[in-house]
């Protein structure tokens, strides 16, 4: 008598039949192979061979929307979370630049912009990432949602780690180093949304996947998305080059190339020290690339969010934002 199929198997049977019989995952079977991973009922071998499967044949948008609705309902979101306007994902880290992205965020934090960051760190070696950056800014990490949603009532800024967002994605990020190659969960985690933001803002490496979170969030009914090749693959605009701005208005697609800041290239420093960022923001040092990136990423966010109707008006209030910030405090309390 042979032993009954485990539930999970079909899902790897599926991706796994070979270059003629190997299929994509209908949405139904994409969220229950992830209420299965998520539910614990899947051997390791058995996600091993998903997530390397499903990265060979790479995810598509209506799978990763699938997998996103799946792991929203493990998700426990506090009944008295503030309305978020932005989501703001950060899985990349970095290692070129310094990340001129976070001083992006919190400026917008202090000209009332309520967002939510999360993202994941140590999965690559040799990156910095957003959890451990923000302490040396005086900035605390939040160890919960209900900690998060508290700390955005505040100062209309929290960040998230996916350690604590969702345990079981981070354990799956984690497998990186174990299995050689990033899996699905870096793209599927950066849809979750899980404060129901009416604006997405996305950051990637690889320029094939602006299209996949671009179809994710229109199936998963975003009202507004902005993707951007971002320096790093964090959610920076480079100033030295042009950026594609791709967006999702209401269901509808748009692109816009927005051109570099400057007719030059910068010469990147050594060492990525938190202390120079610091001193930008402060005011006590100067660095010409690092002001315009981000004041340059802080206009794709209000560009997005519709406060500035084209990009000549959103740089001008970017800047407007950056000249006139409070350089003595990161995290402002919210009126």
């Amino acid at each position: 008598m042979s032993e009954q199929e485990h539930p999970f198997a079909q899902y790897v049977r599926i991706l796994g039949k070979g270059r003629h019989g190997s299929r994509a995952l209908t949405p139904e079977e994409s969220f229950e192979a992830m209420r299965l991973i998520m539910a614990d009922e899947v051997e390791p071998i058995q996600l091993g061979a998903f997530l390397m499967l499903m990265r060979v044949k790479e995810e598509t948008g209506p799978e990763v929307a699938a997998f996103v609705r799946a792991i929203r309902e493990s998700l426990q979101i506090p009944a008295d979370a503030p309305k978020v306007d932005l989501d703001w994902s950060s899985y990349a880290g970095k290692k070129r630049q310094l990340p001129w992205y976070l001083l992006s965020a919190l400026l917008l934090s202090q000209n009332g912009v309520r967002i939510f960051m999360h993202g994941a760190s140590g999965h690559t070696a040799g990156r910095i990432y957003t959890k451990n950056i923000l302490p040396e800014m005086g900035i605390p990490v939040a160890a919960s949602l209900d900690e998060a949603a508290k700390q955005m009532a505040e100062n209309n800024f929290a960040y998230l780690d996916l350690e604590n967002l969702s345990p079981k994605l981070h354990q799956i990020i984690e497998m990186r180093p174990l299995l050689g190659l990033r899996s699905p969960v870096h793209t599927i985690a950066r849809e979750l949304n899980p404060f129901a933001a009416d604006y997405v803002i996305q950051g990637i490496f690889h320029p094939g996947y602006r299209d996949i979170h671009l179809e994710a969030g229109k199936d998963l009914g975003e009202p507004h998305m902005a993707v951007i090749k971002g320096e790093g693959g964090e959610i920076e605009r480079n100033p030295d080059i042009a950026c594609l701005v791709r967006m999702l208005h209401n269901g509808e697609f748009s692109e816009e190339e927005w051109p570099p800041m400057f007719n030059k290239r910068h010469i990147r420093g050594d060492e990525l020290k938190i202390e120079d960022l610091l001193g930008v923001w402060r005011g006590e040092k100067e660095d010409e690339y690092g002001a315009a990136s981000v004041a340059g990423t802080t206009a794709i966010a209000l560009y997005l969010m519709g406060r500035a109707d084209n990009r000549e008006s959103a740089e001008k209030m970017a800047w407007e934002m950056w000249n006139n910030r409070n350089g003595e405090e990161l995290l402002v309390a919210s009126g």
